[in-house]
């Protein structure tokens, strides 16, 4: 990991906010750049929906056909973000050997729960559907989410437990531990619906295979939540699902610095897409 990164990350801690997320960009500016340049987008806006909001691109460098296919949702707290902040994830998808793939969704105002997690069903649909035309296997598609986009995956699985992907990558979700935020009633409705909206029993009783994350510096909620997420399934399944708690980043860096110098979560995510 670059150490100058290391000290701002540390420095920043817990704090969250606009600021906050400028700074950390700016420090994966030029490595977005490079993969960016190395990588280019091989199908763009494709339409997943009717929304102007529902299209996914889609990237990859191997000339193989019958590929795993890994679909990235950003985050953004219900409010924000694109697919173009998480065409990082989807480039560093196609180096690996994958198609990589980077989706938008509806946000607020216009869109509420469970909207984001329709939106996710209806993206890994199009793949089905369109994926081998781009060299991907449709038996293998991989959903990967940070922040809202862990929700909106675990939404898509409350709504769809035969939900047809080979596994899901978690990073700094809620899915129903700890109580609802002021900040997303908006998006889940009053505090008295959030426990029948929340995906926690299907996040921890899925069988589609899970890997869990969390960053050092993510405030306490988002730690919370994956260790309760971890806890109960444990208690469910006999066992823990992969997981990790990654060093050295924050709510935000953990999917930005992905396709960057550091490559420990991007490692093992790429070993466990191979294994799904």
């Amino acid at each position: 990991m670059d150490h100058a990164a290391a000290v701002k990350i540390a420095e920043m801690g817990r704090e969250m906010g606009p600021q906050v997320v400028e700074t950390c960009r700016a420090l994966y500016a030029h490595s977005h750049a490079d993969i960016g340049a190395r990588v280019p987008v091989l199908a763009a806006d494709c339409a997943y929906g009717l929304h102007e909001r529902q299209k996914l691109d889609l990237y990859r460098t191997s000339e193989a056909n019958g590929l795993p296919v890994v679909l990235f949702v950003h985050g953004g707290g219900f409010r924000m973000g694109d697919k173009t902040g998480g065409a990082n994830v989807a480039r560093a998808m196609a180096e690996a050997g994958f198609v990589g793939a980077a989706m938008s969704y509806r946000l607020l105002p216009d869109a509420r729960w469970p909207e984001g997690g329709e939106d996710v069903v209806a993206a890994v649909e199009w793949l089905r559907a369109n994926c081998t035309a781009h060299g991907g296997d449709p038996a293998r598609i991989v959903v990967v989410g940070t922040s809202a986009g862990s929700v909106h995956i675990a939404t898509a699985l409350r709504s769809r437990p035969d939900l047809p992907v080979a596994g899901a990558v978690l990073l700094s979700g809620i899915y129903g531990y700890t109580p609802l935020d002021e900040r997303d009633e908006p998006y889940y409705g009053p505090d008295a619906d959030y426990p029948q909206r929340m995906p926690r029993d299907a996040v921890a009783q899925t069988e589609i295979p899970l890997f869990v994350a969390c960053a050092q510096y993510d405030p306490q909620r988002f730690q919370a939540e994956f260790l309760g997420l971890m806890q109960e399934r444990l208690a469910l399944h006999g066992t823990m699902p992969v997981g990790t708690i990654v060093p050295g980043h924050n709510h935000y860096t953990l999917a930005m610095h992905i396709g960057g110098e550091d490559r420990r979560l991007l490692d093992e995510i790429v070993g466990f897409v191979e294994g799904c």
